[in-house]
């Protein structure tokens, strides 16, 4: 009964916000990349306040990491859910989706041979799913989170990754009936020693065999690629739903040497077709800072107009 009075003031939400919103969905829908930021950018503030800004700047969509929520953010209530999503709708941002899923609370962890703690892990992104998907529709799940994920209490990463991709399989069918991409994030050796390129990626979303359950590119997180990145991306174009964009440092594009220029022209060739997201390592600039200037080098690149 909760979960339908949840649902039922979520779709009476959808129909106040009104015909502007659906109007501004429709138009970004034709664009071919589109500018998105993560919200952890701005640290602490709160997502209306990010919106308001960001839309002011040029972005069209916002990735939100769950821990920015709350301690606990599956655990958010009704009104709280209808409140963020008015508070992106009303400034006309987009719900880009979720990344960093397993930030909090504290103690998941998703491959750890404690079946305990890794069977509580997955029923809390089934939650998860619930948030997601009340927040926005079609929205991603950036599997990334490194602590979370990697190997721990002595298990080797054979049987990491087999217990990484048992844990997507199993909800892979809740997350399609809600609209949602499970996206498994290669990232760097120094980050994790589970899944560290699109290869081994691909190959994980393949064993699942579920629409549901797909991969993206993230410039940080490459350094293990060993393809430039035109064929990277030509090789695996079927599966990649996402894209993250950042300096191997960690900071804003633009800010040191990444060839943003030969991205740009890999993504083209593969006709992507989606959110290209600024995500930042380095918050020392402040968030307003870092979003304008990545914004402002991304479209003197070409990935946008003005």
């Amino acid at each position: 009964m909760k979960t339908t009075r949840r649902r039922f003031s979520l779709c009476m939400l959808a129909s106040a916000i009104g015909r502007n919103f659906a109007l501004f969905q429709n138009e970004v829908a034709n664009v071919r990349l589109r500018p998105a930021i993560c919200n952890e950018t701005f640290q602490d503030w709160k997502l209306a306040d990010v919106c308001h800004v960001i839309k002011r700047l040029g972005y069209e969509g916002v990735e939100v990491m769950p821990a920015t929520l709350s301690d606990d953010p599956a655990t958010l209530s009704n009104a709280q859910r209808v409140d963020l999503r008015r508070a992106m709708a009303s400034e006309g941002i987009v719900y880009a989706g979720l990344h960093a899923v397993l930030s909090a609370p504290k103690g998941l962890h998703i491959t750890t041979p404690d079946e305990a703690v890794r069977r509580g892990s997955w029923d809390y992104i089934r939650r998860l799913l619930d948030l997601s998907a009340d927040l926005g529709e079609g929205g991603v799940m950036v599997f990334g989170s490194s602590k979370q994920r990697s190997t721990t209490n002595g298990s080797s990463v054979e049987d990491a990754v087999k217990r990484f991709a048992d844990g997507l399989a199993g909800v892979a069918e809740a997350a399609g009936e809600r609209n949602i991409t499970l996206v498994i994030e290669p990232l760097a050796p120094h980050l994790s020693n589970v899944v560290n390129t699109l290869a081994e990626a691909v190959a994980m979303a393949r064993e699942i065999n579920h629409p549901a359950v797909q991969t993206m590119f993230d410039t940080h997180n490459s350094s293990a690629e060993t393809l430039r990145t035109g064929e990277l991306l030509r090789k695996y174009r079927a599966h990649i739903r996402h894209i993250h964009l950042n300096e191997m440092d960690g900071r804003r594009p633009g800010a040191s040497n990444y060839d943003f220029k030969a991205l740009l022209q890999a993504l083209k060739d593969i006709d992507y077709q989606g959110w290209v997201s600024v995500e930042v390592f380095d918050f020392a600039p402040g968030g307003e800072r870092i979003a304008v200037d990545s914004l402002q080098f991304l479209r003197a690149q070409g990935f946008f107009s003005r």
